[in-house]
């Protein structure tokens, strides 16, 4: 009698628990970042951010409307082109997503806009700066970086102020965000009284560049700005060392990742290159930001590369927004998202504006020694 008794207890308790799983609220957020090519070293970054704050979303056991969430990531790779990115912005609507952390790229965040605007899914990026991305009046587009307006005009100011540049070269990808960044830069520059002594571009495929720094070199330019990424920024520097070019080199947060020394196979000078990332902290806040990176490198036996904190933090933000509105579905979070004030995260505190966009975004320069980078100074 007791077993069968002990039977249908455990029949009942297993009956509720799967009605008390059942329960759960489902909430799916979609990432979407270059995980293939050149730069699949930063999307894998900014997706092993979301892949950790949404872990520990689940551990903590959010609840949102009086119902216990259970985060799903739904992750797409754009490959940093923006055909890619527009279809991966499509599968992620048309998958019900509840909100999008992303695009990593400008060139790829902007049209996919559009995407999640038309379905009112609320998008945040963790790293487009070009000014274009929160200027379209859409409702659903936030960031929790400073565009490239602040961070191009400030490398400009400080080519001419501190480094003290005289003769000044400017060189993009021809990407929405290389273009953008460079000229934001060459209006710092001017705007600081510098001169611009050429403008040259390529592409984000380049790999040789010879010609450009060829023409650039009769000019002897003792600055260098560069408007890309990485992969191509790497390549640059080591043709520039075989032309004998000596001259500083600059550039946005794109090229301002762990992986530059490597990519520019130990051709960079200790101090030669100068670069900006979107964000930053000081002070206490710092500590935050150290413990971060403590805890992704014992999760995932990787460095941060550069932007997974700000994809955490995006995380976390739309996170917030839901559990205060109640609500997961996006129509009823995004009013509670757009007024999101005061959020402590690890990159500092996060405010958003009538555009969108982070108020008082902090910048913060660095440098490399040693094939480390090390911090200058954070502005705002």
């Amino acid at each position: 009698m007791q077993v069968k008794l002990n039977l249908v207890v455990g029949a009942v308790a297993a009956l509720l628990s799967g009605v008390a799983m059942s329960q759960d609220l489902i909430v799916k957020i979609g990432h979407v970042g270059p995980t293939s090519g050149a730069i699949a070293h930063l999307g894998k970054d900014n997706e092993l951010g979301a892949r950790l704050a949404i872990e520990e979303l689940n551990a903590k056991g959010v609840m949102i409307g009086g119902k216990k969430a259970k985060f799903e990531l739904l992750a797409e790779d754009d490959a940093g082109d923006p055909k890619q990115g527009t279809a991966a912005a499509q599968k992620l609507v048309d998958s019900k997503v509840n909100g999008v952390i992303g695009h990593l790229n400008s060139g790829t965040s902007i049209p996919a806009s559009k995407v999640y605007s038309d379905a009112g899914i609320p998008q945040i990026s963790p790293s487009a700066t070009n000014p274009k991305f929160t200027r379209n009046g859409y409702k659903t587009t936030f960031r929790v970086v400073a565009d490239d307006v602040h961070l191009g005009g400030t490398l400009g100011k400080y080519s001419v102020t501190q480094l003290k540049g005289k003769s000044i070269a400017v060189i993009d990808d021809r990407t929405a965000y290389g273009q953008g960044v460079a000229d934001e830069f060459e209006k710092g520059v001017k705007g600081a009284g510098g001169k611009v002594i050429g403008r040259e571009f390529t592409n984000d495929k380049a790999t040789d560049f010879t010609a450009i720094l060829t023409s650039l070199k009769g000019k002897k330019p003792d600055v260098v700005f560069f408007g890309g990424m990485d992969a191509v920024a790497g390549p640059m520097l080591r043709q520039m060392k075989q032309l004998g070019i000596e001259a500083k080199f600059m550039g946005g947060d794109g090229i301002c990742t762990g992986e530059l020394p490597k990519l520019a196979a130990g051709t960079m000078g200790d101090g030669q290159v100068v670069c900006a990332e979107a964000g930053g902290v000081e002070g206490e806040a710092k500590k935050s930001m150290d413990d971060f990176r403590a805890k992704f490198k014992a999760k995932f036996n990787v460095e941060v590369q550069i932007y997974a904190p700000y994809v955490y933090d995006a995380v976390n933000v739309m996170a917030a927004a839901m559990a205060k509105a109640g609500s997961a579905e996006p129509e009823k979070y995004l009013p509670v998202l757009a007024k999101t004030s005061g959020y402590k995260g690890v990159t500092g505190t996060i405010t958003f504006d009538e555009k969108g966009d982070i108020k008082n975004g902090a910048l913060t320069l660095f440098t490399y020694k040693g094939g480390a980078r090390e911090q200058l100074a954070v502005v705002r």
